[in-house]
């Protein structure tokens, strides 16, 4: 599958830039080891699926952290990729980029848009932590963030063509956070007004809603070590278009910190139907690097 922009670069000035030298220059890590969360598929801090009230990168209030990181996942039928670098100011604002390509392999010619078809879309996002701490203070106050994303997909000809009413659209979301220690356990609730198809890689809107409405998305995580966590995590979708019906998305994850810096995840997922082909289940993983 090849990608309309290339981003080794990109990701590989972000990986130097997790190096203990450039992270000195910066800010120096003070946060607790995976409590920066890995990146979600939309590029924000959190789990794969949803984001959390974390900020992304290692640096605390007194400092600059970042992370970039890449998201491969194969489906029956389809192959996802995302791209995404995201920084951290001071442990208060986050703002982050992903740029998502979509190959409909086969399915393309099925469908008529010829095999290996790739939607792709850009994601920018913008978060801030309004209140508590996720690991910190109080023991029932969790961590609450408030958060932007606007996308964009590349391919306005075509997710018009299938009945999208946008090409672009804004989702709009609140999370709540915390890392409960004596149990090892974090609990994460999101909620989100969104009109987005299939994230927006098929537009915004339909026939048969064409404005925000409400979804509510949840992750949980148990640290079996300092290094180690697995959870899960749940996402309720939209379904706008006439031509077929969006299913909510789940998945299972392992994460491994392999170090301060890199952080390894492989997840089993379950995506529901898409574009009329049901059970698209499979294995994802990624690889982030952050400071």
């Amino acid at each position: 599958m090849t990608a309309r922009l290339s981003f080794p670069t990109i990701i590989g000035a972000a990986t130097l830039a997790a190096t203990p030298v450039a992270a000195q220059q910066i800010g120096a890590p003070g946060k607790l080891l995976l409590t920066n969360g890995i990146s979600t598929v939309e590029g924000a801090a959190g789990g794969g699926l949803t984001p959390w009230a974390t900020i992304a990168g290692n640096a605390t209030r007194d400092g600059i952290g970042g992370q970039a990181s890449v998201t491969v996942a194969e489906l029956p039928d389809y192959d996802f990729r995302s791209y995404a670098v995201a920084a951290g100011l001071f442990d208060r604002v986050e703002l982050s980029y992903a740029r998502q390509v979509f190959d409909t392999n086969k399915v393309g010619g099925a469908l008529g848009l010829g095999n290996d078809f790739a939607f792709d879309q850009d994601v920018w996002g913008a978060k801030v932590r309004l209140a508590g701490d996720m690991v910190y203070g109080s023991r029932w106050m969790p961590a609450i963030a408030v958060g932007v994303q606007h996308k964009k997909s590349l391919d306005a000809t075509v997710v018009r063509a299938i009945g999208a009413a946008q090409r672009s659209g804004t989702d709009f979301y609140a999370s709540a956070t915390k890392l409960f220690l004596d149990w090892s356990l974090l609990a994460n609730v999101t909620v989100r007004a969104t009109k987005a198809n299939q994230l927006g890689l098929l537009g915004h809107g339909g026939a048969l809603r064409d404005d925000h409405g409400v979804q509510v998305e949840a992750s949980a995580a148990y640290q079996l070590s300092r290094r180690l966590v697995i959870g899960a995590e749940y996402r309720s979708k939209p379904s706008n278009l006439a031509i077929a019906r969006e299913d909510d998305w789940w998945d299972a994850f392992v994460a491994y910190a392999i170090d301060r810096r890199l952080t390894a995840t492989i997840a089993y997922t379950d995506l529901g139907s898409i574009a009329t082909f049901n059970k698209q289940r499979g294995l994802v993983v990624q690889l982030q690097g952050s400071f």
